[in-house]
């Protein structure tokens, strides 16, 4: 198609550190990225997110609405967007040039939300990480990313001190929250709420997410100025339908691309609230949209399945619509969570590398089991394993295309294996029906994906060969009925040790302390030897069957 992005885009970067443009793949190693399907899509060659979110929204009669609401009270747009300046201001006060990357540590709280945009006001760019980080992940994230800022919140601060001992690129650590001359707060504090956003330019990048991957090294997966706006205005705009009366709430990390969206810009895009709830436990989930009257909830099929059990204990009936990605959605919990609130659950797949959803459905448009169909601005197809497309019913990959897609951080070998001739190839089997509705069929790779987090066994299996007791380790997800899969360790232990219940709880707490704890095995089974090719390669596909 003409009007799709074939050539290096001319418009000059703002970005002083060029090492996010300069660490993109090959040009010709991109998928098609298409702007042409809806007119909102034809974004000018010049713009800051931010701004667009933030300062718009302000100058179109927003500015005394309720931007951000949590337990503790609220900040109206204007509120937030001085908050937003003043980070920008105390982020050039250290030395900040547009393009340097800056790492955000913490819940989903104001002060989260407000260095995400502030980032970007500066002209930096944003590589959010979650709470649950050890400082082994949070090192490699900043090498990899080669971040020299990172900004905080206090009671996080131990584990990303920690990690400056592994990450010598990691030059200086705010925190916020605390007390102290050199917090952000007390840099904040200097300046005024005006601030002039750098100028950057559509296809400057704003923002690194990183996800593991199967080799368990996380990917860097890099998305632009205008991918954020246009994640806002596909899936949100024509599925989701949201006004500026909603209120939006989630139980998905900010640092999650899902939680992101459906908990941050997707409500600002339209001049709605955004509810922040910092344990979104389902108990906390539940109680945050009755107390605060919220109208929209984006979380996982296991905490809809947690939820249904405490709906009597909670007045819900704000709720008008539920978004569930992050894994696949069962029609048990489909069925069920209709049945007790009258709402069809939206469900959705998208991902890290594409920003957001790309296919679901929602009112009369949701077939039951259904993934949905291709959101407007994307289109979607089943391709066999030569890149072929293949006819209605039959089973093979989903691949897709549309206004945003994968560009992975300086890994030119997973960037070929996720794009293929200019598809995006996201590593789900799928069929597609004569109707154009996507079933969902399974992984195509080795990705445990429990309770909506993506896990690679590989890296578990890293961690735990560092324990000394341990031999041989092989790590794979099995099915399980709440969670969709359990992380589970097969283990040969070196002479002496005994495989009881005490070296199981050893074990996991091994990896809990090691990486992020919901990594760690919910099942461990000691076994004398692992299945193993004659070349000595593990075969994971024997341990499923074996279990």
């Amino acid at each position: 198609m003409a009007t799709m992005e074939t050539h290096v885009p001319a418009e000059p970067s703002a970005h002083v550190d060029t090492f996010a443009r300069d660490h993109l793949p090959p040009r010709h190693l991109w998928p098609e990225m298409d702007y042409s399907a809806l007119p909102e899509l034809a974004y000018p060659p010049r713009l800051n997110c931010a701004v667009e979110l933030l300062d718009r929204m302000v100058e179109s009669g927003h500015a005394d609405r309720t931007a951000i609401l949590w337990d503790g009270g609220r900040w109206s747009y204007r509120e937030l967007v001085e908050k937003a300046n003043r980070i920008a201001a105390a982020l050039h006060d250290l030395g900040l040039v547009p393009g340097n990357r800056v790492l955000l540590r913490g819940p989903n709280t104001p002060m989260m939300a407000a260095c995400w945009f502030g980032v970007l006001k500066a002209g930096g760019v944003v590589v959010a990480t979650m709470p649950l980080l050890r400082p082994r992940e949070l090192a490699h994230i900043a090498q990899k990313a080669m971040v020299r800022f990172a900004l905080c919140d206090h009671r996080l601060l131990g584990d990303l001190v920690a990690a400056r001992g592994q990450a010598p690129v990691l030059e200086r650590v705010l925190a916020w929250g605390g007390e102290g001359d050199d917090s952000l707060d007390a840099l904040m504090e200097r300046h005024t709420g005006e601030f002039g956003a750098v100028d950057t330019a559509a296809d400057d990048v704003a923002l690194i997410a990183f996800t593991s991957g199967t080799t368990g090294q996380p990917k860097g997966a890099m998305h632009f100025h205008r991918d954020v706006l246009a994640a806002c205005d596909c899936f949100p705009k024509y599925v989701l339908k949201p006004t500026p009366d909603d209120v939006f709430c989630g139980s998905p990390p900010l640092a999650f691309t899902f939680g992101l969206g459906g908990i941050l810009i997707f409500p600002l895009r339209v001049g709605a609230t955004a509810l922040l709830i910092e344990q979104p436990t389902p108990p906390n989930l539940l109680k945050a949209i009755q107390d605060h009257g919220a109208t929209i909830v984006s979380t996982a099929p296991t905490a809809y399945r947690a939820m249904l059990e405490l709906l009597p204990q909670h007045d819900i009936r704000s709720l008008t619509r539920c978004v569930s990605a992050g894994e696949t959605l069962p029609l048990p919990t489909f069925e069920a969570w209709e049945a007790a609130t009258g709402i069809r659950i939206i469900d959705g797949i998208g991902s890290t590398e594409m920003l957001h959803i790309f296919i679901s459905a929602s009112g009369d448009d949701i077939r039951p089991g259904s993934t949905g169909k291709a959101v407007p601005g994307y289109r979607a197809r089943i391709i066999d394993q030569e890149g072929n497309p293949l006819p209605p019913g039959s089973i093979g990959r989903l691949a897709v295309q549309g206004p945003t897609g994968c560009r992975y951080l300086d890994d030119e070998e997973r960037q070929r294996g996720y794009v293929w001739d200019g598809w995006n190839v996201t590593g789900d089997a799928y069929r597609m029906d004569e109707d154009g509705y996507f079933w969902y069929q399974a992984r195509t790779d080795d990705m445990i994906v429990s309770a909506g987090y993506n896990i690679a066994g590989p890296e578990v299996e890293a961690v735990m060969l560092e324990h000394p007791a341990v031999m041989e380790c092989g790590v794979v997800g099995l099915p399980d009925a709440e969670r969709g899969q359990v992380v589970s360790a097969f283990i040969v232990l070196r002479e002496g040790n005994d495989g009881g219940d005490e070296m199981v709880k050893e074990l996991q707490q091994w990896v809990k302390d090691h990486i992020a704890p919901y990594k760690y095995p919910r099942r461990v089974t000691f076994l004398d030897q692992l299945p193993r090719t004659q070349t000595g390669k593990l075969q994971r596909f024997r341990l499923r069957e074996g279990a």
